[in-house]
């Protein structure tokens, strides 16, 4: 059981550091800030907690949160996250035949390509961490809306924190 729970942290830290060195450089956006290294942190929120799921059940799965929200520039889930990500992960390797899909999205803030790549690290970093888990690559599609489908609409960080997410949506195959 210890050596289990090493070698995900281990796992999980070789994953972290893969993508800390796939970032870009911080890009100036139309706000005119300086943005952050778009492999930093990102923030996860959502109903569920995650901690008291097995993951084994579509019920267990039911009860978790599917939108993960990110940082301004930055595409690597924080920690807070990892607990209903990993019951998502273990939902889907006891349960081969479930597929999901991972939309990337992000504000309204940089161009149109930026925002594209940006959600699509986003979701590639939330699909590193299910496989991680015990996903297998071949139930997990992700795609990038970039900023074209908002979540809300507005011009200021209330609505942009909101914007920037990863969305889990379980599909049928």
């Amino acid at each position: 059981m210890r050596s289990t729970n090493l070698s995900k942290a281990l796992a999980l830290a070789a994953v972290m550091a893969f993508a800390a060195g796939c970032g870009s450089k911080s890009t100036k956006t139309d706000s005119g800030a300086m943005g952050s290294d778009a492999a930093g942190g990102a923030a996860a929120y959502g109903s569920g907690t995650g901690s008291d799921v097995s993951g084994g059940s579509w019920a267990d799965v039911a009860n978790l949160r599917t939108v993960f929200y990110f940082d301004f520039d930055r595409s690597v889930v924080r920690q807070d996250g990892f607990s209903d990500l990993e019951a998502h992960a273990r939902y889907l390797s006891r349960n081969p035949s479930a597929s999901v899909r991972l939309e990337g999205h992000a504000d309204e803030r940089g161009t149109r390509e930026y925002n594209m790549a940006l959600g699509e690290r986003r979701a590639q970093a939330v699909e590193r961490l299910l496989i991680v888990n015990g996903a297998n690559a071949r139930q997990i599609e992700t795609i990038s809306y970039g900023e074209e489908r908002p979540a809300v609409s507005g011009n200021h960080e209330g609505a942009w924190s909101q914007n920037r997410r990863v969305e889990l949506k379980y599909v049928s195959r």
